[in-house]
């Protein structure tokens, strides 16, 4: 009868320790998951860090001389930066102009009759889309063809 009494005690000891630890285990992820929430995107905001130097380099340059061109270079070469940081996390824009409009990746925000694109497909880009990680982020807000007006009004009609 000791034996069955030592035994239920040492499983009774090893339960109360199994759950003590499933309590750490959960306060310890519960604590990674929320400092991941916190922090998850500190690797990138260190990345762009010095596309913002860039930026305000630029800007200095532009306050002390009256060299436009040497500006215009420095913030492309800054956009550049920028667009490669954006790939490297998995950012990718969206092409739109002359494909075929696509709702789910295309806003809409004017038609315009044209004769240089089919009806359905894009005509200019007012601002570019992007995907991350094949998600996406933003549509491309986008100018649709439509059929031009001159064919609406003067339809072919046959006679005889």
């Amino acid at each position: 009868m000791n034996k069955a009494k030592e035994e239920a005690r040492e499983n009774y000891d090893r339960l109360l320790r199994a759950t003590a630890d499933l309590e750490n285990y959960k306060k310890r992820v519960a604590k990674e998951k929320s400092d991941l929430i916190r922090y998850g995107n500190e690797e990138l905001l260190k990345a762009l860090l010095p596309v913002i130097d860039n930026l305000e380099r630029a800007l200095g340059h532009a306050n002390a001389e009256g060299n436009q061109e040497g500006i215009r270079g420095g913030v492309e070469m800054t956009l550049q930066q920028f667009l490669q940081i954006l790939q490297r996390f998995g950012v990718t824009p969206i092409s739109a102009e002359g494909e075929r409009f696509d709702p789910t990746r295309h806003e809409a925000v004017m038609e315009q009759a044209t004769g240089d694109y089919a009806p359905g497909h894009v005509v200019s880009e007012l601002e570019k889309g992007y995907l991350l990680n094949d998600r996406l982020v933003r549509p491309a807000k986008v100018v649709v063809a439509k059929a031009h007006e001159d064919a609406e009004e003067n339809p072919e009609s046959e006679t005889e």
